[in-house]
């Protein structure tokens, strides 16, 4: 499988990038291929909301020409796409936010007859860290993963959640596990 994974923290060393490399490293061990995409390294602008991308609805027709095209070029053409990001005032980071909102230009006619996205069919997860518990803390970003999912006309294939996150060599081997976990859940 062909599998893209977006990191959305700042910190290519920290706690999610940590954790995703795990989980990069188990998907390629199974012999998928795998491409690493640093959000932070990108020049990705917000959504203008002018829904001209509308007017193409099987291509990729934002009008903006940055790194978000070949994000979401990556993105379309993979089998799987794992949103990495730490939890950042109850939600994704901005790094991961400003893409998210620039994949409006993959759907068209969402609650309408004749929904259908770019992403159809595609397998999608999502690794989430965090300082704090999983209660009063993530359950809106996890509520608005399912969210993007039914957008996207997607198929999420695993979750995952590690809080009490402090420094990367603090992170336990349970946690490598359940990193594991997810890699297989993925690509199975």
């Amino acid at each position: 499988m062909r599998v893209t994974t977006l990191l959305g923290s700042a910190k290519k060393k920290g706690n999610t990038a940590t954790i995703l490399s795990w989980i990069e490293e188990e998907m390629k061990s199974l012999r998928h291929d795998v491409e690493h995409i640093v959000l932070n390294d990108k020049k990705i602008g917000g959504c203008l909301g002018c829904a001209k991308c509308k007017d193409s609805p099987d291509e990729i027709a934002c009008v903006q020409k940055d790194d978000a095209i070949g994000i979401m070029e990556n993105m379309v053409s993979s089998d799987v796409v794992l949103y990495a990001s730490p939890i950042y005032f109850w939600g994704f980071s901005s790094q991961m936010k400003t893409l998210i909102d620039r994949c409006y230009s993959l759907v068209t006619n969402y609650h309408r007859p004749g929904h259908t996205s770019l992403m159809r069919g595609k397998r999608i997860g999502l690794l989430v860290t965090g300082g704090g518990p999983y209660e009063n803390n993530v359950e809106g970003l996890f509520t608005a993963f399912n969210r993007i999912a039914d957008f996207l006309l997607a198929e999420k294939s695993g979750e995952l959640y590690i809080g009490g996150c402090t420094t990367p060599d603090e992170l336990s081997e349970s946690t490598r596990e359940k990193a594991v976990e997810l890699a297989r859940s993925l690509v199975s």
